[in-house]
C-alpha cells in the first residue's frame, strides 16, 4: 500500500501525519456526494424561485386584466350616458367615424 508522509503545522508546531491512498479515496468520495447534493439543493432551489415567479407574474397578469375589464366598463357605461344625453352628437360622431372606415378600407 502507497503512503505518503506529509509535515503538517498547527498553532505553529510541526508535526507528522501518513495519509494513505484509500484515505484520500474516500475523501475525495466524500467530496463527490457533497457536489452532488449541492448541486442538487441549488437544482431544488431554483425550482422553488421559478414557481414563485411564475405564481407572482400570473397574479400581476390576472389583476391587469381585471383592472382593464374595469376600465371597460366605465368607458361603456360613459358612453351609453353620453348617447342619452346627446343623441344627435352621438349619431353624427357615429356616422363620421363610420365614413373614416369606409375611406380607409375601401378599394381603390
Amino acid at each position: 500500500m502507497a503512503t505518503q508522509t506529509s509535515k503538517v503545522s498547527t498553532n505553529g508546531k510541526t508535526g507528522s501525519k501518513e495519509v494513505s491512498v484509500n484515505d484520500l479515496s474516500a475523501q475525495i468520495e466524500l467530496l463527490k456526494k457533497d457536489i452532488a447534493d449541492l448541486t442538487s439543493s441549488v437544482g431544488e432551489f431554483g425550482k422553488a424561485k421559478t414557481a414563485e415567479a411564475k405564481s407572482k407574474a400570473k397574479k400581476t397578469v390576472e389583476d391587469i386584466a381585471e383592472t382593464g375589464k374595469e376600465k371597460a366598463l366605465e368607458t361603456q357605461l360613459q358612453a351609453e350616458e353620453f348617447v342619452r344625453t346627446q343623441p344627435a352628437t352621438a349619431l353624427g360622431i357615429a356616422a363620421g367615424i363610420g365614413f373614416l372606415i369606409g375611406l380607409v378600407t375601401a378599394r381603390r
